[in-house]
């Protein structure tokens, strides 16, 4: 008997354990899911400050806190990258004398204090938008890249639905047209200008012309110009597209585009055909200011307005693209074969003088830097942008004042549709991808349609509903 209940004892005392153990190990997993929470939230160097702000849940409301829509106290407003262009799961950024909380966390789109969306334009993507779209909730678009990564992008029904951008365009809140160009002293630079008289020497074994491109078949269409050009004048085609002349190993990948080694071959020439991927005002990109701080005359095709950022009137030579090319190879080989004309493209690199007022008050004048550490990077300043026109509205309405609106305007990103050169033969190596991006164009005014027509129900849709919206038939 004394053993029986031994042994119950003994079964009591293991059942106990087992539930203690069970309880401490649900206490654990409890614990370490706040924790995680919590990680997600904000880094590990900013949880200081969230403690110090925020204290404990039900501490109550702290001093200096401001009233948001709704009622909602909070000591900062939540801005939420939708399309995420950072990898931040959470970052409480300082904007002048306000701050907001930085995330890509989209578990925050129902979260009270969440008064903005960010979306990187290249990864915007139709299949997931926050909606339903509240009425305080702020939509901003950076996209800096070209029109052929996203084109419905590029049409009023689309641009119009963001209260916020940072784009090529000059006309954008946050205008990001010399994104390429660090400032006026690499412009006017002299370190890599190579004398024309070594120029004409280097011409026995050089093409007066290079070409650098691995992008091929673009919207632009310049592989079809470029390869009409060659009939008519040499040209040394380093990259993918057109290829006929080889960089030494090193040089090869295109990250090396930026080595020294690759500006001292590229200096050598005495024009650099810089064609941009696509043809949209305003879009300029490191293929115009490479040859510009090299002191190489940029043969240029792309942004029409161009002349509104050209260092000087005669800083390079901009293609007519309803001109044939065989005119332009006899310009090209006139100035190779007379050193004055050619001097005068480069008399302003020479004297150091950049004439045009837009672009030095442009560079000047920039609110961002590039490759200076000095200077906020234009991401930066783009979240700042949308932080502090949060907080603008946030204190307009502590003051019983209606909140401003901000509205993207249709120039704040558009394109023309893209053109095809019409020359008797294009390059041998023309593929399946060539005219496809004038289709793509067309196809993306509908789908632009179609998304603001979706966007204005807002309610959350199915990429299925999308396409029948786009195409109802």
């Amino acid at each position: 008997m004394a053993r029986l209940s031994l042994r119950k004892l003994f079964i009591f005392f293991l059942c106990l354990s087992a539930v203690l153990f069970l309880l401490i190990s649900v206490q654990v997993v409890v614990e370490l899911g706040q924790f995680e929470r919590m990680g997600h939230i904000l880094p590990q160097r900013d949880l200081h400050e969230v403690g110090r702000r925020h204290n404990s849940q039900g501490s109550g409301v702290l001093a200096g806190e401001r009233t948001f829509p709704g009622g909602q106290m909070a000591q900062y407003p939540y801005i939420v990258w939708w399309s995420p262009l950072t990898g931040e799961t959470g970052r409480l950024g300082e904007c002048g004398t306000n701050k907001c909380f930085f995330t890509i966390n989209k578990t925050f789109y129902s979260h009270p204090s969440t008064q903005a969306f960010l979306f990187y334009g290249t990864d915007f993507n139709i299949e997931s938008l926050p909606l339903p779209r509240r009425v305080h909730h702020q939509w901003a678009l950076f996209h800096e890249e070209s029109p052929k990564n996203n084109y419905k992008l590029f049409h009023e029904p689309t641009i119009t639905l963001f209260n916020h951008t940072a784009t090529f365009s000059q006309h954008s809140h946050l205008p990001l047209t010399s994104q390429f160009l660090e400032n006026l002293d690499v412009l006017t630079s002299q370190t890599h200008l190579v004398p024309i008289a070594r120029k004409n020497i280097l011409r026995k074994t050089l093409a007066p012309v290079a070409y650098v491109q691995s992008d091929c078949d673009t919207p632009s269409d310049r592989d079809v110009y470029v390869s009409e050009l060659m009939k008519h004048i040499k040209v040394d085609s380093y990259g993918q597209c057109l290829h006929n002349k080889d960089l030494p190993p090193l040089l090869r990948d295109s990250n090396a585009m930026d080595e020294q080694a690759f500006y001292q071959i590229l200096a050598q020439y005495k024009f650099v055909l810089a064609f941009e991927n696509a043809v949209c005002d305003d879009y300029i990109t490191e293929k115009l200011w490479r040859p510009l701080k090299l002191g190489v005359v940029p043969v240029y095709y792309g942004a029409p307005n161009i002349w509104k950022w050209l260092p000087s009137n005669r800083s390079a030579i901009v293609v007519v693209p309803d001109e044939p090319p065989e005119k332009l190879a006899r310009y090209l080989k006139r100035l190779d074969e007379n050193d004055l004309e050619y001097a005068t493209y480069l008399e302003w690199k020479i004297k150091r003088e950049v004439s045009n007022r837009k672009l030095v008050k442009e560079l000047k004048e920039r609110s961002w830097g590039v490759q200076d550490l000095t200077q906020e990077n234009y991401i930066d300043v783009f979240e700042c942008m949308v932080c502090n026109r949060v907080w603008e509205n946030i204190d307009r309405q502590k003051k019983g004042m209606l909140p401003k609106t901000w509205q993207a305007e249709r120039d704040h990103l558009k394109c023309p549709s893209p053109k095809t050169f019409d020359f008797a033969s294009g390059p041998s190596n023309r593929t399946s991808l060539q005219g496809i991006w004038t289709l793509s164009y067309e196809q993306s005014k509908k789908e632009a349609r179609a998304l603001r027509r979706l966007a204005e129900r807002n309610r959350i849709f199915t990429l299925a509903q999308y396409w029948k919206e786009v195409f109802p038939d």
